[in-house]
């Protein structure tokens, strides 16, 4: 079959890296089979959406595994709902673009999809499935999680980053990130949920920007063409311990040669982070480490390169 094109700021980023710019890609219009079973696996999704001012939120939706299922190859039927204090909440709307990316950190199989709310209810929502393809396994740490009851509390604005949202991002090895491409881009853009990792440490803190490395990957570049055409971002962070969740909303910019960076670093981008919001104890889930990836042991961290 044909495979979608890239739209141009994805073009461009590829040939910014100095990689040989891509037309087309394994990504399809529809979900194959493989990919409706893995969805079924999942007992949580991780989404991006638009807020009413059309900045990426990133977030997530959880049940129990079999709330995500595909009743057809071009519909992804979500039987859960954003919390209503979720920051995010309000782009979950009928029409509005949504990104999504399952990944299963017991196994380190991901797979993502991009398209429209078709329809919502009391139960849940509807994506009608525009793009959608696979990705590696690289820089997933190994967990594994088990349910849990979550307490109901309100979530925090916060002014910047304060010194406990410094301590998870400098634990982290995990983040999750939330882009858009410039409404030029048409059907061939859209809204992005893309997963980074690396070493705790692997994202560096300047004040209230956060640095982050771009390690090699599918050399796709959904994240950085989104980010060249429209350098609004949103980044979620997850405290595996406490099941805390910080959600932020910043503008970047690439540095496509970096002179100082962490191993394996091929680029990196600086988040101004402008806006924060963190959810105490909203993961339901308690997680048990297993590993880290070859791949993230072989990366550096900003303290020690």
């Amino acid at each position: 079959m044909d495979f979608l094109p890239f739209h141009r700021d994805e073009i461009t980023a590829q040939s910014l890296a100095g990689h040989v710019a891509k037309g087309r890609a394994a990504i399809r219009p529809f979900m194959p089979d493989q990919h409706r079973e893995f969805f079924a696996l999942l007992p949580y999704l991780f989404t991006a959406t638009l807020d009413q001012r059309g900045w990426p939120m990133a977030s997530l939706l959880s049940g129990r595994a079999g709330f995500a299922h595909s009743p057809d190859p071009a519909t992804l039927r979500i039987d859960a709902l954003p919390a209503p204090d979720d920051p995010a909440a309000s782009g979950f709307a009928v029409g509005a673009p949504i990104g999504v990316i399952g990944l299963d950190f017991t196994t380190r199989r991901r797979n993502r999809l991009n398209g429209r709310i078709a329809a919502t209810d009391a139960g849940g929502l509807g994506v009608e499935v525009e793009q959608s393809f696979g990705n590696c396994p690289q820089y997933i740490q190994r967990r594994l999680p088990t349910e849990r009851p979550t307490a109901a509390n309100a979530v925090e604005p916060l002014a910047g980053l304060d010194e406990a949202a410094r301590r998870t991002i400098s634990a982290a090895d995990t983040l999750f990130v939330a882009s858009r491409s410039r409404p030029e881009a048409g059907p061939d853009g859209g809204l992005d949920m893309s997963h980074r990792g690396g070493n705790p440490g692997f994202v560096g803190i300047e004040g209230d920007t956060l640095v982050i490395p771009d390690f090699r990957g599918n050399r796709f570049y959904n994240t950085l063409g989104n980010l060249l055409g429209d350098p609004r971002a949103g980044l979620l962070f997850i405290d595996f311990d406490s099941g805390d969740l910080l959600q932020l909303q910043g503008t970047a910019s690439i540095d496509w040669h970096p002179q100082d960076a962490p191993v394996g670093a091929e680029r990196s981008w600086r988040l101004r982070v402008e806006r924060a919001w963190r959810r105490r104890d909203a993961l339901p889930f308690t997680w048990r480490f297993g590993d880290s990836a070859p791949t993230t042991l072989a990366t550096g961290t900003w303290s020690r390169t």
